[in-house]
């Protein structure tokens, strides 16, 4: 939810790494004596040299300001304590750089699938109020709530405080966990959670679909009416949060689809297969593009982008604008395809078909190199970390157009050759006429 989910698709990836057969976290012991560990120099860097104690203290003056009480902040104050380690880890997170074929196939197996199917039909009446009122289909509520914690089962077991106030006092993006942090004193402070009971994983997001404070505090709500919005343990406030979150927060359009599994003809101007490109499903028709049976689209000004995860020769799928809400819950286009997919399979789609062949994949160091080169190229590919991310793609189809390959953004080794100034040959890219 990087203000739109943290933004980092690490964070849920590792929360994302246990299975559904983990055992249920057991209740988090309430801490002896304040301890924390000594900040580094470089954390300090941004606050002007100040200690901890005194950047800290200014954090609190800014929640009373804020409305925080300050019953709150002494309730409060034993769990803000400093920890290296986790800052440690913020810089360290490695996102992933698997296949969107790899990661599906385990994130949104079979059991995930039932598991959503099943939960929907436990909490039929929470799912079909939420429906009504914010418009969000059940299955889109189930994918993110599977994905997330495993209907929660794997929720984090740090204290949330302890993460928040140690990223806020790191100086990588200070202000903005100034503001988690707060939120979360917020949080505590209207009665929802105790400073004990937060609980979450080590960026500091809490409950059964991972909110980041500033989203509980904004969009959770009290959905079983006993008076405290509990993500947590109340799966009727996780269902009616989630879909207020969804519907406000991310912008979802009422009874309009996500995604659509599609088939593309060979030929299909492969530059135009980008989210950035929207055309009404009857121009996608007139180019070609079927369902996957063979199916026609429908004749109509619904518009739609053509999305490839995985280059011309992977998956393929219809975007719609609703797709958005996922892109911005977690920005990486591996998971939010993911969870998209995941709900059309909760809502009753068949299985997305398997690519006709093995589709190549830069080695991790070559992709590193060639986001090197693209970077000397004047392209602003964010972080050279070896992995696939929105602003390399978009760089790799400007290169794929200048060479005349086909435009796909997906990286090949024959791309990085001609970026290296190898002569292998292609042939021209189409474009929409």
């Amino acid at each position: 939810m990087l203000q739109t989910r943290f933004a980092i698709a690490a964070v849920t990836v590792l929360a994302l790494s246990a299975t559904a057969s983990a055992q249920p976290l057991p209740p988090p012991a309430k801490p002896a004596a304040p301890r924390a560990t000594a900040p580094s120099p470089r954390a300090a860097s941004c606050h002007n040299g100040a200690s901890f104690d005194r950047f800290l203290a200014d954090v609190k003056s800014q929640a009373v300001a804020a409305g925080v009480s300050q019953r709150t902040i002494a309730e409060a104050s034993p769990y803000l304590v400093y920890d290296q380690g986790i800052v440690n880890r913020d810089r360290g997170q490695r996102v992933f750089g698997q296949l969107f074929t790899e990661f599906a196939g385990r994130m949104a197996a079979p059991y995930r699938m039932q598991n959503g199917q099943q939960h929907i039909k436990t909490h039929a009446a929470a799912f079909a109020r939420a429906e009504k009122e914010y418009g969000v289909p059940p299955a889109v509520i189930a994918a993110f709530w599977g994905l997330e914690s495993d209907f929660g089962v794997n929720m984090g077991n740090l204290p949330t405080l302890k993460s928040l106030v140690s990223l806020a006092y790191d100086c990588r993006r200070s202000e903005m966990f100034v503001g988690e942090t707060i939120a979360a004193l917020k949080i505590i402070d209207r009665g929802d959670l105790h400073p004990d009971e937060m609980v979450g994983s080590w960026a500091g997001e809490l409950g059964q679909t991972q909110f980041l404070p500033v989203h509980y505090v904004n969009y959770a709500v009290d959905y079983d009416g006993d008076g405290r919005r509990d993500l947590l343990r109340s799966e009727d406030d996780v269902i009616g949060s989630t879909a207020n979150y969804i519907a406000n927060g991310l912008k979802w359009r009422r009874g309009e689809p996500w995604l659509e599994e599609i088939k593309v003809p060979q030929n299909l101007p492969w530059d135009q297969t980008d989210l950035t490109v929207r055309e009404p499903r009857s121009k996608w028709a007139q180019l070609g593009v079927t369902y996957p049976d063979g199916r026609p689209l429908p004749n109509d000004n619904l518009a739609a982008s053509v999305l490839l995860p995985m280059g011309r020769f992977g998956p393929a799928f219809m975007a719609y604008p609703n797709f958005a809400a996922y892109t911005e819950w977690n920005n990486s286009l591996i998971y939010s395809t993911t969870a998209g997919y995941l709900a059309t399979r909760i809502a009753g789609a068949a299985p997305m078909r398997k690519p006709a062949g093995p589709v190549a994949q830069l080695p991790f160091n070559e992709l590193k190199a060639l986001q090197q080169l693209l970077a000397r190229a004047g392209f602003n590919v964010g972080k050279i970390d070896g992995v696939l991310g929105q602003q390399s793609r978009a760089a790799v189809k400007a290169m794929q157009i200048k060479y005349g390959l086909p435009a796909d953004s997906w990286p090949t080794a024959e791309l990085l050759a001609r970026m290296r100034g190898g002569t292998a040959q292609a042939q021209p890219a189409g474009t929409i006429r």
